[in-house]
């Protein structure tokens, strides 16, 4: 599906996840999501601060993960697409959650946060030309296409979902 030159490595466990379903890459992004919040939308809104064991993130931080995540993919996706040629910075994710103030926050709000976020991805990505999802830039040091941006963030919350339904349910 995706050639393993237009990822760094450590995203492939992300691509082979959804690579067997053979669906688009919009498709994949809506699916995803659509699991995503089947699932986590039938969890109450107290276990939204639960973890699964010490010092692992909450429900909550856990959701601002993948939101902080695919904001930061999609900005790095723009770049490229736009032929930025600037090399862009990597984010510490365990950073960016310790920072993020999720224990103010709805659980419920935070769902709807990424549902939001999820259709304003699926647009820039429909925004796309063919020759702008194979157009390959750096982020964190690594070489990545706008495509394979795309087909990580479907990848991503699907690790984190199947993370959630085995340690979380």
């Amino acid at each position: 599906m995706i050639p393993e030159n237009e990822y760094a490595p450590y995203y492939k466990s992300y691509i082979q996840l959804i690579e067997s379903n053979e669906k688009s890459l919009l498709d994949n992004l809506k699916h995803s999501q659509l699991d995503f919040e089947n699932t986590l939308r039938k969890i109450s809104k107290e276990k939204g601060d639960f973890a699964y064991a010490e010092g692992k993130w909450t429900l909550k931080e856990l959701v601002q993960h993948i939101i902080d995540t695919e904001r930061v993919f999609c900005y790095r996706a723009l770049c490229f697409a736009r032929n930025d040629k600037t090399e862009l910075p990597g984010f510490d994710e365990n950073f960016f959650v310790d920072n993020s103030n999720v224990q103010n926050r709805d659980f419920y709000d935070m769902l709807d946060e990424m549902k939001a976020l999820r259709i304003s991805t699926i647009h820039l990505f429909e925004s796309f030309s063919d020759e702008d999802l194979l157009k390959i830039g750096v982020g964190s040091g690594n070489k990545m296409s706008v495509r394979a941006l795309g087909f990580i963030f479907s990848g991503h919350q699907t690790h984190h979902l199947n993370i959630v339904k085995e340690r979380y349910l």
